[in-house]
């Protein structure tokens, strides 16, 4: 179902939020935490991980290095994930079980740089291919790490994309405006789109750099949402292959 706000004028870009938006997981990262920790003689419950995955992620600073040379940003991304993973089975009460955590998480880290833990969404590929029929350019715009260029090759959506723009080497994280102003240069920023699921992060983020947002809510009702008070006008879609409903003008 398209819930058009407004019709936002047609873009000269379209920026696109990865995980979540083009495609997600097949799997809770508490489930593959606690599958990976038992192989080490851990036991856990994946549903407790899973919560206290999503309190440790949202307690860590973003995954953004403005600081650090670029030879030392894959040590930092590791590092970084290795905390909040930790982090993780601390508050399911579980850490001190580890006998060296550093050697458990390395390849939990290396699992998600491959395609097996994710699933690319039906209408991703339709909607690159008719973007990319229209000459429209297509960048990535991602709080991911760097691991991202390998699951983006290995999800055959590599050639879609001349740029993609991750928070660990632009030094800032979306909702950050710098990461939006970045990514879209040489582009005005009302020239361009950009879409994805988290409304803070994605909507909140590109209408702070002067982007044109478009809200996209897989498998979640589309409004009213009584839990977000913002009123700025923002078209929402269900999947990719609305947002090309808006592009074509059939949108009422």
């Amino acid at each position: 179902m398209l819930v058009p706000m407004h019709r936002p004028d047609p873009p000269q870009l379209i920026t696109l939020d990865a995980v979540g938006t083009l495609f997600g997981l097949r799997e809770s990262v508490g489930t593959v935490y606690g599958r990976f920790a038992a192989e080490v003689g851990v036991q856990v419950d994946s549903a407790a991980l899973d919560v206290a995955f999503f309190k440790a992620f949202r307690a860590t600073p973003p995954c953004a290095f403005p600081d650090l040379e670029a030879s030392q940003r894959a040590e930092a991304e590791l590092r970084w994930w290795q905390g909040v993973a930790a982090d993780t089975f601390r508050r399911a009460g579980v850490l001190d079980q580890f006998a060296d955590f550093e050697t458990f998480f390395a390849p939990v880290f290396a699992y998600y740089a491959t395609a097996e833990p994710w699933s690319l969404y039906e209408d991703v590929l339709p909607a690159l291919k008719n973007w990319q029929t229209q000459d429209i350019p297509l960048r990535v715009v991602s709080n991911f790490d760097s691991r991202l260029y390998g699951v983006l090759e290995a999800l055959g959506l590599a050639p879609f994309f001349k740029e993609v723009w991750i928070s660990s080497e632009v030094g800032a994280a979306k909702p950050n405006r710098l990461i939006f102003e970045r990514a879209v240069t040489p582009y005005a920023t009302s020239q361009v789109w950009h879409i994805g699921d988290s409304w803070e992060d994605d909507v909140l983020g590109a209408q702070g750099a002067g982007l044109q947002a478009i809200w996209l809510r897989r498998d979640r009702p589309l409004l009213p949402d009584p839990s977000i008070k913002e009123t700025r006008a923002v078209p929402q879609i269900a999947d990719l292959s609305e947002a090309q409903v808006i592009l074509s003008g059939k949108a009422s």
